[in-house]
């Protein structure tokens, strides 16, 4: 059990990640340092659109209207951290 765990654990390290790319991406292209009609960066930013747009959409839905300012990958991240913890809390009530 204690390998699954730690399997869960890496997954959301790397999620979380995931998230931080996708937003330092987010701000370079906004502030035009890289451009999107490079081929690479277009690829990598759409690799990233796609793995964290789905969890985002619902998280959208809950938040307010901020402006330009979207809360989104804090919102995720501190779920993803709490959901972390929650579990490895649990395992050590379990034991």
């Amino acid at each position: 059990m204690y390998s699954v765990l730690m399997l869960l654990d890496r997954i959301i390290d790397l999620y979380v990640w995931v998230i931080i790319l996708s937003a330092v991406l987010s701000w370079l292209v906004a502030f035009d340092i890289v451009n999107m009609r490079n081929r690479f960066v277009y690829l990598v930013g759409d690799a990233l659109n796609r793995l964290t747009e789905p969890v985002y959409r619902p998280v959208r839905r809950l938040l307010p209207d901020m402006g330009g300012l979207d809360l989104s990958p804090l919102i995720v991240i501190l779920g993803l951290w709490f959901l972390r913890d929650l579990m490895w809390e649990l395992f050590q009530a379990a034991n």
